[in-house]
């Protein structure tokens, strides 16, 4: 329960509640951020309401069959965003569970693998363990773009020398990385692990190379700027014209008809701009903070390392 919270707790995770509850929930909902824009697009169709579709003398005149077609195309071209921004967003997720259960594949091969004689051996292997937890809090900062700002968890889980080390290099968590090999190659020299078991932990820190460069390849490569560009447009410009196409249609009931299927297209244009940037601090983005005090709550079990932060109940988790 208390990873699971962890896991979680940026992201809106509501309990499971009734279906009338979910047509009020607020938080985590994208109406938030599109309430405006539907405000102003109602206020719109009731001003062509009450001109009954005039502009000056000049009567508009549109049929609601050429809204329909233009629906259709419009739902499937957002679909297929809908699909690239989710896919970025799941893989995302993907690489970020892969670095969990990395992390603690390696640190169980430290655990059980290096021999160790004395407490100073045991210290040695809680600060590489500290160093596995600063390698994904400063991937996590390098991909939130806040590496300059946020650089208290790197200060709490290194030691003074590491962390004067890293400060001038641009791509933080290969610089711990390159400290963690050569803190296992020297245990190598040292005769506490032997070459079979250097070259699993090897393999072990290639695959940390593989998600960094997987999330950079998400974090670098947005969605090419004319779809965006061309669905937000579709979008808005399809809004501003439904009333005329509607006005003679439905009459007193229009502007309610347009804000129930603007609330669908308008919603989901910013839904899909929202996920496409899945390592963002908006309230639907991967839980960045959350994952890494999961990975470190996780392996500082597996060291014994004392935890002191306790879960609160709520009913929404929620940074």
């Amino acid at each position: 329960m208390y990873i699971c919270w962890y896991f979680f707790r940026e992201m809106i995770i509501k309990k499971p509640n009734s279906w009338i509850s979910l047509l009020f929930i607020w938080k985590g909902s994208i109406l938030r951020k599109v309430w405006k824009r539907l405000f102003i697009i109602t206020l719109f169709a009731v001003i062509v309401l009450y001109f009954r579709g005039h502009i000056y003398d000049y009567k508009v005149h549109l049929n609601p069959t050429i809204f329909t077609l233009i629906g259709l195309a419009l739902a499937i071209f957002m679909g297929f965003c809908n699909s690239a921004s989710y896919d970025r967003f799941w893989e995302g997720r993907k690489l970020w569970g892969a670095l969990l259960n990395d992390t603690r594949s390696l640190t169980r091969q430290v655990l059980g693998y290096i021999k160790e004689e004395n407490e100073v051996d045991r210290e040695e292997k809680k600060a590489f363990i500290k160093m596995i937890s600063a390698l994904c809090w400063a991937l996590n900062y390098q991909l939130r773009k806040k590496e300059d700002s946020h650089t208290q968890e790197l200060q709490r889980l290194l030691s003074k020398e590491v962390y004067n080390e890293i400060q001038e290099k641009r791509f933080k968590p290969i610089a711990i990385m390159d400290i963690m090999a050569r803190w296992l190659y020297k245990k190598y020299e040292e005769g506490r692990i032997d070459s079979i078991v250097l070259a699993q932990m090897d393999r072990q820190m290639n695959e940390f190379s593989t998600i960094i460069g997987g999330c950079e390849r998400i974090s670098n490569t947005p969605l090419p700027f004319p779809y965006r560009l061309l669905l937000h447009r579709t979008v808005y410009l399809y809004a501003f014209w439904l009333p005329f196409g509607l006005v003679d249609v439905v009459g007193l009931m229009m502007p309610v008809i347009v804000l129930l299927i603007c609330y669908t297209f308008v919603s989901l244009d910013a839904l899909i701009q929202e996920i496409s940037e899945p390592f963002g601090e908006e309230e639907n983005d991967l839980a960045l903070d959350s994952i890494c005090q999961t990975i470190e709550f996780s392996i500082n079990e597996q060291i014994g390392i004392d935890q002191t932060h306790q879960p609160e109940n709520n009913d929404y988790f929620v940074k």
